[in-house]
């Protein structure tokens, strides 16, 4: 057997092999949390765990309701922050920015990726909470800052890089046909951007908001030191919330026995949220490729 060939087999061997880890490690995590989260769930009772409105560990109480909540706002309100913030970044950069100020842009975006959290939630800290103190009293509604508001803007800000990346690249992937038979139709620029290119880039643009969904749906830190951590149903924007992330790691530390199994718990239903936007996203895109089939 010739040289080439087997050096064609060996490599394949080493990308199955890494291929096959990858797939083993996610094996093992879903095995693992599962395993153990189901201990937790049969001594709980799954809806006393999910739709539970007390966590007190001393007495063995947990619900964790508040903190889907806390979860689910922090991530919409990072959403409606942070997607048409990106999206729009990403089309400028590709069909408005001058060409002088595109390297800094990009440089710039570069570095906000690179930021590590707890510098983004000192940043909040000391810059966002006491913004959002004083209009909150402005608006009657009081607080200390640490809220939801608070919490949903370090959010948005932390995942535009993430957004605007993936953006970009999937509007300069449509071929720049598209946009030249726009404009040979009679579109103008923006008509051809926004009703051309940006519908043909959307697989491209849903993969950069999952991520940036993916990316606070996870984000442990910066929350912890802008949110308030309180385990309660907030009933404004400007109060205190606990998500879920931080849920575990403010009290992974010292707990134990069922405490600690239903911490692993709360990392299955953590799981389970981003397993459902994932798969959201693939019915989406898969929607999508039919009806360009058809």
């Amino acid at each position: 057997m010739r040289p080439q060939a087997w050096n064609e087999k060996i490599m394949r061997g080493v990308f199955f092999a890494a291929a096959s880890t990858s797939v083993l490690v996610v094996a093992f995590i879903c095995i693992y949390l599962f395993h153990n989260g189901a201990l937790a769930l049969t001594k709980i009772g799954l809806w006393n765990f999910l739709a539970g409105t007390v966590w007190r560990p001393n007495i063995e109480i947990f619900g964790i309701f508040p903190m889907i909540l806390g979860s689910i706002y922090v991530t919409l309100g990072a959403i409606i922050v942070g997607v048409p913030t990106g999206i729009l970044t990403a089309v400028f950069m590709a069909f408005y920015c001058p060409q002088k100020l595109y390297r800094p842009l990009k440089i710039a975006t570069d570095i906000l990726a690179g930021i590590p959290s707890v510098v983004y939630g000192f940043f909040g800290l000391v810059v966002i909470v006491p913004l959002v103190r004083d209009f909150g009293q402005a608006l009657g509604f009081g607080g200390n800052g640490n809220s939801i508001v608070t919490a949903s803007l370090l959010l948005g800000i932390m995942i535009l890089p993430t957004i605007i990346s993936v953006t970009e690249s999937a509007l300069r992937a449509v071929p720049a046909l598209y946009y030249e038979g726009a404009v040979a139709l009679g579109a103008s620029h923006e008509q051809s951007v926004f009703h051309v290119v940006l519908p043909a880039a959307k697989s491209g643009v849903l993969a950069g908001i999952v991520l940036g969904i993916g990316r606070a749906v996870g984000e442990t830190m910066a929350v912890i030191m802008v949110a308030g951590n309180q385990a309660r149903i907030p009933t404004d924007i400007f109060q205190g919330v606990r998500t879920l992330t931080a849920n575990v790691v403010i009290e992974m530390g010292y707990a134990a026995d069922l405490h600690r199994e239903a911490l692993i718990a709360t990392g299955v239903v953590l799981f389970c949220f981003i397993l459902m936007i994932n798969l959201g996203l693939a019915c989406i895109n898969r929607k999508s490729m039919t009806k360009k089939g058809k």
